[in-house]
């Protein structure tokens, strides 16, 4: 089974950027883990353990996606982040997260977003309310969601995401771009 799962995969090329970058968080994270770490266990007579492969032989993290906010759009344009915060771009699927509890509204949200990609949308309107309370604060869905979107099984999918125009629920709802689907 092992090698049928692996028969498609290439070692990846060591000059690639994404390897390199996963070599330097590597060595980050053993140095950490090495500063906190108790003496070696053997003395100068016991045999000593293998040493660990050498940095390149290590095999590469996972890319690690930018977080995501109202504010920060790092993979769409400029042009099309300007269109997405006016309200230019229509949304094709809609949900609204109203009278859901938190854990109804994250699952609901998380096969929303599963659901619209696998169906090709880009472009998604999810409403979340705008709950302000008299104290001030804002309602919990509203101030989950953007955790939500940038939870590992929903940040793959998401390109970008920003507050609704006024005309579509304002800072009550969310304009989400998806990721084409992978075929």
């Amino acid at each position: 089974m092992w090698r049928w799962v692996m028969a498609d995969v290439a070692p990846m090329d060591s000059t690639s950027p994404l390897y390199v970058a996963a070599l330097d968080a590597l060595s980050v994270e053993s140095a950490d883990q090495d500063a906190a770490s108790p003496p070696p266990l053997w003395n100068s007579g016991a045999a000593r353990p293998e040493p660990t492969p050498p940095e390149r032989m290590r095999p590469p993290l996972a890319r690690a996606l930018p977080r995501l906010d109202h504010d920060a759009q790092p993979g769409l344009d400029k042009a099309t982040a300007q269109k997405m915060r006016r309200g230019k771009i229509r949304p094709q699927r809609r949900l609204d997260l109203h009278g859901l509890t938190q854990d109804e509204a994250r699952r609901a949200l998380t096969a929303f977003l599963r659901a619209a990609q696998e169906a090709g949308c880009r472009d998604i309107l999810v409403i979340t309310g705008k709950g302000v309370k008299k104290d001030g604060s804002i309602g919990v869905l509203r101030a989950r969601t953007p955790g939500w979107l940038n939870a590992p099984e929903n940040r793959g999918r998401i390109v970008a995401f920003s507050y609704a125009a006024p005309k579509d629920g304002g800072e009550g709802a969310l304009y989400i771009r998806l990721k084409k689907a992978s075929a």
